[in-house]
């Protein structure tokens, strides 16, 4: 189909005028042409809306607001009680950034929750890649590792927790192994440093079966002849390793790492199932705004949700971040 244009004018034929359509024009003219595209995303918007969109826009008026379990709106038998919370503005996070409790409502978890986060994802991804390249080789029942090595991310995560957390106990396997072997008992649930440690445990338990195999992908896309090469060239196994399969993995790391980060930094169900609320100072950000939303009373609503729009913030600046390294990384690397 062509299109005559007038050469004296510039214009398209046809036109009236030659004027742009107005916004309202070129909305329905996209309607009419994309209206099965529209109608076909159309409820996946509708459970966006509905599941994420309307909590976070509730979320952050609550922070706004002195809102609790006293001055909520709530029904008790048959009478229903009006809410009385009040517009507070900014006051929840200065109190929370800057308050006379601020470190140990927050910092103190903060820092806690950082450290927890680079530990657990370096533990996922140094492991995991060790036994990527062990299960890259052929081995004989190469099948069967790689099976019994993802069982602990298959099984669900409360299982595997709870198993965790009898073995860890006072009378668990592990530690009646440490006394026949006449080792130190700790009290992995009781102190605070053996808390943390076993929490980091735990989780390095269930998120190096998914690092594995995610790096187990990427070593299998990398093409054989540069190792092949490498090896004509002399390089020893460390020199491969630096300079064929890390860059070689780069794609992949870059994106587990930063799925892990996430992940990590919130991970509830680790840290609530294995110390409930009795470990305040092994808590991380997440498990302690559940604390204050539903672990106590009365229920601090405003507080809590200050806590999760933090979270939300955090994990924006430093993926922005991240992917901003990653691409400046990039672009020093290719030249």
């Amino acid at each position: 189909m062509t299109v005559a244009i007038d050469r004296a004018t510039g214009k398209r034929r046809g036109e009236p005028d030659g004027r742009r359509p107005g916004p309202l024009t070129r909305l329905r003219q996209t309607y009419q042409r994309y209206w099965y595209a529209y109608a076909m995303i159309a409820p996946v918007i509708v459970v966006l809306g509905v599941l994420v969109v309307y909590p976070l826009v509730r979320g952050f008026y609550l922070t706004l607001t002195n809102a609790n379990s006293l001055n909520s709106a709530r029904t008790i038998g048959v009478n229903h009680i009006e809410a009385t919370y009040e517009f507070i503005g900014f006051d929840n996070y200065a109190d929370i950034l800057w308050g006379p409790t601020s470190y140990d409502r927050f910092w103190s978890h903060f820092i806690w929750t950082i450290l927890w986060t680079a530990l657990c994802v370096t533990l996922h991804y140094v492991i995991g890649l060790g036994l990527a390249l062990l299960l890259n080789q052929k081995l004989r029942g190469r099948t069967f590792y790689r099976l019994i090595l993802v069982l602990p991310w298959a099984v669900p995560t409360f299982v595997t927790v709870f198993g965790w957390r009898f073995m860890l106990a006072d009378g668990g396997v592990i530690n009646a192994g440490l006394e026949a072997l006449h080792l130190p008992t700790p009290l992995w649930l009781e102190d605070t440093f053996w808390q943390r440690f076993a929490a980091i445990m735990v989780n390095t338990w269930c998120g190096v079966p998914f690092m594995m195999v995610s790096l187990l992908g990427g070593l299998q896309s990398i093409d054989s002849t540069l190792y092949e090469a490498a090896e004509m060239d002399g390089a020893t196994a460390w020199q491969r390793l630096r300079h064929v399969t890390l860059p070689g993995l780069r794609p992949v790391s870059s994106t587990v790492v930063l799925l892990g980060v996430i992940w990590t930094f919130n991970q509830f169900a680790v840290i609530f199932l294995l110390f409930g609320d009795t470990a305040p100072d092994a808590q991380i950000l997440v498990t302690w705004a559940y604390y204050l939303g539903f672990g106590q009373q009365p229920r601090d609503f405003a507080q809590s949700a200050a806590y999760g729009m933090l979270l939300l913030a955090i994990l924006i600046v430093f993926t922005s971040v991240y992917r901003r390294w990653l691409n400046r990384d990039e672009q020093q690397f290719a030249i």
